[in-house]
């Protein structure tokens, strides 16, 4: 039976200019807004703290906050 990866969060591993696929699926969750992004749409991610992102503002404010935290 083949399985459909519509509508399933990818798990994946953050390098630079580049991610590689752990669990299959089509989108991952911001890690700031939550909201959903479409692999193929994902641009702005962090490699240290392996999360992705929906807009550059979203990337900048997790960078914020991860600096304000220590």
């Amino acid at each position: 039976m083949l399985m459909s990866n519509r509508d399933r969060v990818a798990r994946l591993h953050y390098m630079p200019y580049s991610f590689r696929v752990l669990q299959a699926g089509d989108h991952v969750l911001c890690a700031m807004t939550g909201q959903r992004i479409a692999l193929e749409d994902l641009r702005y991610w962090s490699i240290a703290r392996q999360e992705p992102y929906a807009s550059a503002e979203a990337s900048a404010q997790a960078e914020l906050k991860a600096t304000r935290a220590g």
